[in-house]
């Protein structure tokens, strides 16, 4: 009787662990990716002239963009948002970007906003290659374009950097790999053993060799400032940091002008203008 019990008090424990490591493996999707919904706003809202875009990926996809439009552009800055939300909430970012004399590039990943498609991690990677060839196809040629990305967006552009030319990357608040940021998360999850997507910036960050940006917070509750200085050491050309403040998705480099102004000199010393 009593060895049916000690069986009872260590297997239950063990299946319901096992359970929730399932659960966790089925749904992680849900935990990756928080698609917002179609945007309400456009550009015009702020008063930016732009045009609506519907790209087509090389997997059949649909990706919904906007290329807000400067009067003179110094190049083009492709936007790869964070994983929550749309690119309606990227229109203060895109402002900016405007106001430094760039072009920019907004666009949805699969399942976010207007965009169709099933969404993974290599998806998110060639809809961001659409985005890419559309700036292109407009005449920008690859040392005027910068590849920004927020967060999960910041893995996007850095493995977009290892497949097309660009003059630059600027990550925001990128963590080093979802695996590393996942079991700070989540500790008690055999995380890197059940993560499909994997987002390892890490581990390629050494190859790039065009200039890279790093803007992170030490503030940042959600992925530490490590992150940051550890995309910077792992990258083998030139390079810099801009620490900013406030939490995760707290407003990053736009939250004050000294902030943008050192942005801005990143982009006049690298990007070549027209």
């Amino acid at each position: 009787m009593m060895r049916r019990v000690l069986i009872w008090i260590f297997a239950v424990p063990v299946a319901l662990y096992l359970l929730v490591c399932f659960v966790a493996w089925f749904f992680q999707d849900r935990l990756v990716w928080y698609p917002g919904p179609p945007p309400t706003r456009t550009p015009a809202a702020i008063g930016s002239a732009f045009e609506d875009l519907e790209l087509r990926t090389v997997d059949g996809a649909f990706v919904h963009a906007w290329h807000v439009k400067a009067e003179r552009p110094r190049g083009i800055v492709v936007v790869c948002h964070g994983n929550a939300g749309n690119i309606e909430n990227r229109l203060s970012l895109a402002e900016t970007f405007r106001l430094l004399d760039y072009d920019v590039l907004l666009f949805d990943y699969r399942g976010y906003g207007r965009s169709r498609g099933t969404l993974s991690e290599e998806g998110t990677y060639l809809d961001g290659i659409a985005a890419l060839d559309h700036a292109v196809a407009r005449g920008f040629e690859p040392r005027r374009i910068v590849l920004y990305g927020e967060s999960l967006g910041g893995a996007v552009a850095i493995e977009l950097a290892r497949r097309r030319p660009c003059a630059a990357v600027v990550v925001e608040d990128t963590f080093t790999s979802l695996a590393d940021v996942g079991a700070e998360v989540y500790p008690w999850l055999p995380v890197r053993w059940i993560n499909r997507a994997k987002y390892a910036s890490i581990e390629k960050v050494g190859e790039l060799r065009v200039p890279f940006l790093v803007v992170h917070s030490p503030e940042d509750q959600l992925v530490p400032f490590d992150h940051g200085r550890r995309l910077l050491s792992a990258h083998p050309g030139p390079k810099a940091l801009l620490e900013t403040g406030g939490g995760h998705g707290g407003g990053g480099f736009l939250q004050r002008e000294e902030w943008i102004d050192i942005v801005r000199a990143f982009l006049q010393d690298h990007v070549a203008p027209q």
